[in-house]
């Protein structure tokens, strides 16, 4: 388990809130069930919902970084989420991630959508009795990310479930994302670890999100 990057930070603010803190950021870098990768990233990702993009992003992606995760896929994370969470806030990201001194982007590429299949093509096709204009939209964003590199499907679609909980969009997107989180190889347990890593940041919208999200013990039985 890493040292969690900014511990004595934290400290000189107020001792015992570093130490509750610490304890929690303990809880998601054990959890099993994720990687590396997918616990920076549900921290990056909870960085941009807030947003808190002071101290605790500066936190996040130095333990990112510290932990191997490529500056690159740091970058495609939050290309990803931009219409997720809008793109305003993204572009105040990128400035302060710039700021924090993240190399360069390397990839320069244009953009190539890429036609969507399965439940991404069944969820644009579901809005199509709602607002044609919608599915345009819908559709081009979608097409313009889910194939692009850097990033898996797992992940791409965990950190989708990380914006559900915060946002409590917990029907259509929820049901969609952990389709696709499943598609990608996530189990049931790997569902928990999200949840549980998410806690820090909100346990109330958790405990919303995990009564949508996973089955009841009882019904496991």
């Amino acid at each position: 388990m890493p040292n969690l990057a900014g511990a004595e930070a934290l400290a000189a603010l107020d001792p015992v809130f570093a130490q509750l803190a610490v304890g929690a950021g303990h809880n998601l870098w054990g959890l099993p069930h994720l990687t590396t990768r997918e616990k920076a990233f549900v921290c990056l990702t909870a960085d941009l919902c807030h947003p808190h993009l002071d101290q605790p992003l500066a936190m996040h992606l130095q333990m990112a970084l510290a932990q191997g995760v490529d500056p690159e896929a740091i970058r495609e994370l939050y290309r990803h989420l931009a219409p997720y969470v809008g793109y305003p806030i993204v572009v105040t990201a990128f400035q302060r991630l710039t700021e924090l001194g993240l190399p360069p982007a390397q990839d320069d590429k244009p953009v190539e959508p890429t036609p969507l299949t399965g439940p991404l093509a069944r969820a644009v096709r579901a809005l199509e009795d709602v607002d044609p204009g919608l599915v345009t939209f819908t559709e081009d964003q979608l097409a313009q990310r889910w194939a692009r590199p850097h990033l898996s499907v797992r992940e791409r679609a965990l950190v989708c479930l990380v914006v559900d909980v915060f946002y409590q969009t917990l029907g259509p997107s929820l049901r969609l994302h952990a389709e696709l989180a499943r598609s990608a190889g996530a189990t049931d347990e790997t569902l928990r670890d999200l949840l549980r890593g998410v806690a820090e940041f909100g346990m109330a919208r958790v405990w919303a999100a995990a009564q949508a999200l996973l089955p009841r013990s009882r019904d496991c039985a």
